[in-house]
Parts: C-alpha cells; structure tokens; sequence
C-alpha cells in the first residue's frame, strides 16, 4: 500500500511539476483571446470592410487567385482548407465590417498565400498531419498497455513516446506558420491602408493573442513529453 501511495503522490506532483504552469498559460490565452477579439468585434473599421473582403484583398495583393472565400458557421472557426483552397469564415467575420474580423480574415489569407507561394514550414506541418494524428490517437493507448505490461516489455513504450513525439513536432512546426501567417496579414493590412494607425493596433492585439494559444499548445505538448520520458525512466530504474 505504500508503494501505490508513494507511486501516486509521485505521478500528481509530476503533473502539478510540469502540466499545471502550462494548464493556467493556456487558460490565460484563451480568454485573451476571446476578450480581444470580442472588443475589437465592437469597433467598426473605418473603411467599412467586411471580412471577407480583407481577405480577398491580401489575395489579390499577393497575385493568389483560384482561392474561394466561404462563410462557415461557428465562432472563431476561422480557417484556410488547403485540399480545397477555400478559406472559410466565422459568422462574426465574415460579413462583419470590424477590426477584428479584418484582422482573423487577413490571417486566414496568409496561410492561403503561404500555400501559394509554397512555404516550405506549411508544406512540412502538411507532411506530417497524418503522422501527427496517428500518434495523438494511438500514443496514449500504447503507453497505458505499456505502463501495464513487466519492465521487460518497456520497448512499448519507447513506442508511445515516439508516437506521442509525432504530435509534438506537429505543435512545433505550426509555431512558425501561424505567426508567419499573421505577419502576411499586417504588413498587407499596412501596405494597402485597410485600417488606420489605431485600428491596425488592435487587430495586432488579436492576431497576437491568438499566435500565443499556439504558443500555450507547444510548450504544453513538450511539458507532457519531458514528463513521460521522466515517467518512464523511473520505471526503467
């Protein structure tokens, strides 16, 4: 009995140790967010420019054609559909002449002009979407058959951490696409004058806020993975 207590009081102190810092970071980011993008969602731009049409104007600014622009139901479901080349936007961006829906729908352009123009961080984090989606479905499975299993079969979870390794790299990689993305999207935004000095400002806060939930997703991904592999070299000892 006090092996398995001693066991427990182990494993929580290594998930406070590593997962808590990243839990409140993520927590943090999120509504940072949601409290940036629902203030900006509240101030017209001064342009009157829809979503939609921010978008079509870094495409067309970057010479990308072929690309449709589609809305999609939701809030903050945002996103750019390479196997289809459509960009699809929330409800709240969309048709929405604010400055924050300039400034997710220009993102969202970013990432269809990356495609475009080949950008070889996307094409890597496209490469290894199957991968990462076979580790994150199938890590967890393998390390608690693993865990379960005697010593002499700690080969298995050698395989776990390697599968569960896939889905880090996935996080890694999309660090430099996101923010690559949002990079596109404000200097396009500045180049074409599509929002003034202030309203520039605050769509950087949005696009900033939303960059650092990939950030809070990396930096829980490695946390989870250092504390595997400590896991797993107790048990190995």
């Amino acid at each position: 009995m006090n092996v398995n207590g001693l066991g427990l009081f182990y494993y929580d102190w290594t998930y406070l140790i590593f997962m808590l810092p990243c839990l409140i970071l993520s927590l943090f980011c999120n509504a940072s967010v949601k409290s940036n993008f629902s203030k900006y969602s509240q101030i017209q731009n001064s342009r009157r420019m829809t979503g939609a049409q921010a978008a079509q104007q870094v495409l067309s600014a970057h010479g990308v054609t072929g690309v449709r622009i589609e809305p999609v139901s939701g809030n903050l479901t945002d996103h750019f559909d390479p196997r289809t080349n459509v960009i699809r936007l929330s409800e709240s961006v969309y048709n929405a002449a604010t400055v924050a829906a300039v400034g997710v729908a220009c993102h969202e352009a970013g990432h269809a002009v990356q495609h475009a123009e080949g950008y070889v961080p996307n094409k890597i984090r496209s490469a290894i979407v199957p991968v990462a989606n076979i580790g994150s479905k199938l890590s967890w499975i393998v390390l608690i058959i693993g865990m379960l299993l005697p010593v002499q079969f700690n080969f298995v979870i050698t395989i776990g951490i390697v599968l569960f390794s896939a889905s880090v790299l996935f996080t890694l990689v999309t660090l430099p696409v996101e923010f690559n993305a949002s990079s596109r999207a404000l200097k396009t935004i500045q180049s074409t004058n599509m929002l003034n000095e202030s309203e520039y400002a605050g769509a950087k806060k949005v696009l900033s806020a939303a960059a650092m939930t990939y950030v809070a997703a990396a930096a829980t991904s490695i946390a989870q993975l250092l504390r595997l592999l400590l896991i797993f070299g107790n048990r190995r000892k």
